[in-house]
């Protein structure tokens, strides 16, 4: 399995430091099974926003869907201890039988801080819930099969690895894109495959 890179139009909105940290955003490399595009940030939570939405998607089937928003308040936050903050959200079908799991809940927390960690990704001040539900049909409904999902909702600050240097937000939205991935159950790409670039519209192909 190879990744995937979707392209996005410029916007050229905000300071030098948060155009730089946007470009980066646009630069992932992101696994073949993932739709990534921009969607429309929140307004009122930072001075700058820019958002990305993306599909798990596996033989026409979505197995799973999340978004991603960085934010950038130029003159800092005291929660963030910082000037930027991811904040991420996602959202898979699970197998029914994990919901009984009592560790479900810190297994998935664990898929999010490792990839960070395996993507290099420098940040601090994480913070987040992890969800779990199933539902049972009942009466006229009783032949369908239960389903079971897994939500992890979480904020993190980045840290630029060099001080001199923009953020470099790529490997967050890379980690992201992977823990969509973990979380819908899709197994690790294969030691050794390189993640390259596809184009934008080829999700139906």
């Amino acid at each position: 399995m190879v990744a995937r890179h979707e392209t996005h139009p410029e916007t050229g909105a905000g300071p030098a430091e948060f155009r730089a940290a946007v470009a980066s955003m646009r630069s992932a490399a992101v696994r073949s099974e993932v739709f990534c595009e921009e969607m429309p940030a929140p307004q009122r939570i930072a001075p700058y926003s820019s958002a990305l939405s993306a599909d798990v998607t596996v033989d026409d089937v979505d197995l799973g869907t999340g978004r991603l928003i960085l934010l950038h308040d130029p003159a800092g936050n005291d929660a963030w201890n910082g000037t930027f903050r991811c904040v991420a959200y996602a959202r898979a079908e699970i197998d029914p039988e994990l919901i009984s799991d009592p560790m479900l809940a810190a297994v998935g927390w664990s898929w999010l801080s490792e990839a960070l960690d395996a993507h290099g990704a420098a940040y601090a001040e994480m913070s987040g819930t992890v969800t779990s539900v199933s539902t049972e049909s009942f009466g006229g409904m009783s032949d369908e099969e239960g389903t079971a999902q897994i939500e992890v909702r979480a904020s993190w600050t980045p840290i630029a690895k060099d001080e001199d240097q923009p953020l470099d937000v790529g490997p967050h939205v890379e980690a992201w894109a992977e823990l969509l991935c973990t979380s819908a159950g899709l197994p690790p790409v294969p030691e050794g495959v390189t993640a390259i670039p596809s184009r934008r519209g080829q999700r139906g192909s």
